[in-house]
């Protein structure tokens, strides 16, 4: 693994939106030693920056997860009064605001206008392909999308992609620089709506909701089987790999065996169909039964704390 420091060459990495994924984008790249300055244009959001930072950094410790103590990490980590402080001088920007297409744009002509010429900004965004916010500018072929999975300080995956001007020094930098600061990189190698994590969770989603609403199972029964049956393979390998495994003769013989029922199972299925307003109540009714809307901040902790377990228990297995 590169040294990331290296990298960036003395100079910083900007986070611009200081939410969830922007404070978790902080704590990665501040724990990998760079120095990170962080601006959110809502006033309240970036007040709260340093503290989110620093509660993720405590559990982090907590774990084991840090080569140094948190306050260190902490002391890397500043937010700065514009955006023109926060990006001047960057190396890297990662782009972390609304998922909103005319939110992106807006940020990205005021990038335009200030950002340096070899400086190269990842965009967070779970679903928008790059080339819908960042096409004819200046900057265009600096920019390409980073996205994470929330909380990217606990779950390493991030998927780049580039858009058709995202020049090829943008892609190899940001891919050193993710591997660099622990990420697992995944390259999409075209623009696509969702990019791949999101496709692949829409399919699942999808099914779920229609299981749901066709009476078949309840919501609990079927996070059941994911959390309790699939997620236990999934923690650790991929599908690919898992019906690799589970036929005699390998992938081959597991398609030739099972690829009539799948099959059917697809065809069984409208692929437009919405989640009905009336289907919406069915689930958040069954969930605010399992888990009270007052709970929901207190759970989020505790999914924190268990990733955080998975993650240090997954660093000794690779370390051992």
């Amino acid at each position: 693994m590169n040294d990331a420091r290296d990298l960036v060459d003395g100079r910083h990495v900007a986070i611009v939106g200081a939410g969830l994924v922007g404070s978790g984008w902080a704590v990665v790249f501040a724990r990998a030693g760079l120095r990170v300055k962080v601006f959110d244009s809502q006033a309240e959001t970036q007040a709260g920056a340093l503290r989110s930072v620093h509660e993720q950094l405590t559990a982090l410790e907590r774990h084991g997860l840090l080569a140094e103590p948190a306050a260190h990490v902490l002391a890397r980590v500043s937010c700065e009064a514009s955006l023109e402080l926060c990006v001047d001088g960057a190396a890297y920007v990662q782009e972390s605001t609304f998922e909103r297409l005319d939110v992106k744009q807006a940020l990205m002509r005021q990038l335009d206008a200030t950002l340096s010429a070899d400086a190269v900004v990842g965009s967070s965004t779970s679903g928008i392909p790059a080339s819908a916010f960042a096409s004819g500018l200046r900057i265009s072929p600096q920019v390409l999308i980073a996205h994470p999975v929330n909380p990217p300080s606990l779950i390493p995956l991030v998927e780049l992609v580039p858009a058709p001007a995202t020049s090829a020094r943008a892609l190899a930098f940001a891919t050193a620089l993710m591997t660099g600061v622990g990420q697992s990189v995944v390259h999409v190698r075209k623009e696509v709506d969702g990019f791949v994590l999101n496709r692949l969770q829409a399919v699942l989603l999808r099914e779920a909701w229609a299981l749901v609403e066709d009476g078949v199972a309840s919501c609990e029964d079927i996070d059941k089987t994911i959390r309790d049956g699939l997620g236990w393979r999934w923690s650790f390998m991929g599908p690919f790999e898992t019906i690799d495994l589970n036929a005699p003769g390998g992938v081959a013989d597991y398609a030739r065996r099972l690829g009539p029922l799948y099959r059917s199972i697809a065809a069984s299925r409208a692929h437009a169909k919405e989640w009905s307003e009336e289907l919406i109540k069915d689930v958040e009714s069954q969930r605010r039964q399992e888990l009270s809307a007052e709970s929901l901040a207190e759970r989020r902790r505790w999914r924190d704390d268990r990733l955080a377990e998975f993650a240090a228990a997954r660093d000794r297995r690779e370390g051992s």
